[in-house]
């Protein structure tokens, strides 16, 4: 199998707006090349602040971003190889589906016929074949959504980056867009990086879970990684449903804790004072 390769890198990353209150501090992380990794922690967590970095609508106050070794960090958004999908999708309400799509290849002076075929496999990507005429204006949520996605991905980024692209959709509607942006990522290829405070589209979708707090990243894992074995009590607290307790281990794998010992999954010396996490099972 070969060894992942690191796509971006964010180095000794700070971020500060008003040059006291870091909201970003001293972040370090890689991101390997077709993976689909999600930002997750609760509002204010500086989680948007990184999307926006890579992107370059931000520029860290400190650190390097780098992209196959090459330090982006005060490159503009129109010389990365990124694209974005915004919250709020940012579609074009004066021009039709075609044209909201085909305006980044305008940009590139390709030929029609090139443009069209473009457009057409996209919105086939999309499920939304035969769209090309419509106003977007009259499109469903998730129908936007989906158009935006294509807009995004018709000038083949090598990095996509959603930022909590799901939260203006309804429940059922958000379920099936976190299987057709799983799917998409699937059949592209190509990275995408997802924000969401939501801790089951993160551990559903995700290939890496990157979890955040006050401007830390607090753990990097799988999703079975980050849910069994947290890395400290936030984690715990923020991943799925559990209950907290304070114990003390009194033995090999055993711990003392609500009265009664019990068998866990982690070995500390005797005696130590422990925080037990419990977890439903299904």
């Amino acid at each position: 199998m070969s060894e992942a390769k690191t796509i971006i890198r964010l180095t000794d990353v700070k971020k500060t707006y008003d040059g006291k209150t870091y909201v970003i501090e001293d972040l370090s992380l890689d991101i390997n090349e077709g993976e689909f990794v999600t930002l997750l922690g609760p509002s204010g967590c500086g989680k948007t602040t990184i999307l926006r970095m890579i992107g370059g609508f931000d520029k860290p106050t400190s650190g390097e971003i780098l992209l196959d070794g090459s330090d982006i960090s005060a490159l503009p958004p129109n010389e990365r190889p990124v694209n974005t999908v915004f919250q709020k999708y940012a579609l074009f309400p004066h021009l039709n589906v075609y044209d909201n799509i085909a305006f980044g290849l305008k940009l590139q002076n390709l030929s029609r016929e090139e443009t069209d075929k473009k457009v057409k496999e996209v919105l086939e990507l999309v499920d939304l074949e035969g769209f090309e005429k419509r106003s977007v204006t009259t499109l469903s949520g998730g129908q936007q959504q989906r158009i935006a996605i294509a807009r995004a991905v018709v000038n083949e980024p090598r990095v996509l980056l959603l930022d909590e692209p799901l939260s203006a959709l309804d429940y059922k509607m958000r379920k099936e867009m976190q299987l057709e942006l799983k799917n998409m990522h699937k059949r592209l290829g190509i990275t995408f990086i997802f924000v969401t405070h939501d801790q089951e589209e993160a551990l559903t979708m995700s290939d890496k879970v990157v979890v955040m707090a006050d401007g830390k990243v607090q753990q990097v894992g799988t999703p079975e990684e980050i849910y069994n074995e947290p890395a400290n009590v936030f984690v715990a607290d923020f991943i799925g449903e559990s209950n907290i307790f304070n114990g003390v281990m009194t033995g090999k794998m055993k711990a003392n804790f609500a009265g009664a010992e019990f068998e866990c999954v982690d070995d500390y010396e005797q005696g130590k004072k422990i925080e037990a996490v419990i977890r439903p099972r299904g």
